[in-house]
């Protein structure tokens, strides 16, 4: 089982050897994840026609991304690992989200939306292979220049809008509209399972990157 809660797509995908068998998801700009994760969980089982002690591992998408959303995706694999005792992996939220585009050329920057103008970033060539780290950084108009004088640089993610009101090269190409998915997770969580992959279930903590702040409302 996939379950991907970093941003305000609460997705839940069943998978059987890499192939994904199950989607349960909704892209809710309100955050319902924590109403909606565990129907979507107990309905994915049920379409799959399989109960919870038939799952060899839980994947859940660790980050970057939402604090309140990557908390209650990682609190509900945690809690699936322990009551099966199966192995829990931890997915790279902008790897599954880059993995949506398909490359034959240049290189794909995922980027969720960080607050102001900051991003969560991470750069992947046309493999797939994550050529530079992830991390929080602020989006200014050369940000990308090392990658758009090699060749076309394709932004995917919530953060894509801001960065298209800065970054103008024509070898920028934008998807705005593509959010984090357990779907990609399907194929990316059974590599880390042969690979035995696993994370410990007591101290696995989600990647945040920017510390959880509480805005208050001024009176």
């Amino acid at each position: 089982m996939n379950i991907e809660t970093a941003t305000t797509n609460c997705s839940v995908s069943i998978a059987k050897d890499g192939r994904m068998i199950v989607l349960k998801e909704v892209n809710n700009a309100s955050y319902t994840h924590s109403e909606d994760l565990h129907h979507f969980i107990k309905q994915a089982l049920e379409e799959a026609s399989i109960s919870a002690t038939d799952l060899d591992a839980i994947a859940v998408s660790k980050g970057p991304g939402s604090y309140t959303g990557l908390r209650i995706g990682v609190s509900a694999a945690k809690g699936l690992c322990f009551a099966l005792d199966i192995p829990l992996i931890a997915i790279s939220t902008l790897e599954s989200l880059a993995s949506q585009l398909k490359l034959t050329e240049g290189v794909v920057i995922p980027v969720l939306d960080a607050r102001r103008m900051e991003v969560y970033s991470a750069v992947f060539n046309s493999d797939y292979e994550q050529i530079r780290e992830t991390r929080v950084e602020e989006v200014q108009p050369k940000l990308y220049d090392k990658f758009t004088q090699q060749g076309k640089v394709y932004i995917v993610g919530s953060g894509a809008a801001k960065c298209m009101e800065i970054l103008k090269h024509p070898n920028f190409v934008f998807h705005d509209s593509v959010v984090p998915s357990a779907k990609e997770m399907c194929s990316l969580s059974y590599k880390e399972y042969k690979l035995k992959n696993f994370e410990n279930t007591a101290y696995f903590e989600p990647d945040y990157l920017k510390d959880f702040i509480i805005h208050q409302k001024k009176r």
